[in-house]
């Protein structure tokens, strides 16, 4: 992915949407019922910036926490930068597990183009006693760091590093 320079004119969430479709795993933050965190990669496609969807055992960490705690953090980063460059979309969501009509739309969206290199499943693939689920995070905010990673942004009259809200949401 090339990397997308903010300089205080361009548009923040152009800046998210590019990010977000040019990569093919987003970096999942879960905790478990005491609030110990854990991280996990996960393969995704998404709908309207606002739906991620993925495919994971249930036995695993990431999914046991959502089973506990469905509130989750997201980031979907250009990881092959080089440093001082990177920018990436920060996300809070609420996960779930699609069913009946929602399950099937979400099977619709994953995993995306098929350049993306993703297989099709089907419902019978994600449901018991199949060793996967499908998962829906649905984001209630976004942010990026603004506007350009270490130079001064004219827009919140600060020099430190600090993200701005875009609004990613097409319809």
């Amino acid at each position: 992915m090339a990397t997308v320079v903010l300089n205080g004119a361009a548009d923040p969430a152009i800046v998210a949407r590019a990010i977000i479709d040019a990569n093919l795993y987003l970096t999942l933050g879960t905790a478990d019922r005491e609030g110990r965190p854990w991280v996990s990669p996960v393969f995704y496609a998404c709908a309207d910036y606002t739906e991620f969807y993925w495919i994971s055992a249930p036995e695993a960490m990431h999914s046991r926490n959502i089973a506990v705690r469905p509130r989750v953090s997201i980031v979907v980063f250009d990881s092959q930068v080089p440093a001082g460059t990177g920018q990436g979309v920060y996300m809070s969501a609420v996960v779930d597990e699609p069913t009946g009509a929602e399950l099937d739309r979400g099977l619709e969206i994953y995993p995306g183009a098929v350049e993306r290199g993703g297989r099709r499943v089907t419902p019978e693939q994600v449901l018991p006693p199949a060793p996967y689920r499908f998962y829906r995070a649905t984001v209630s905010e976004h942010s990026v760091i603004c506007p350009d990673p270490g130079r001064p942004c004219p827009v919140h009259a600060t020099s430190g590093e600090h993200r701005t809200l875009v609004h990613l949401r097409s319809s």
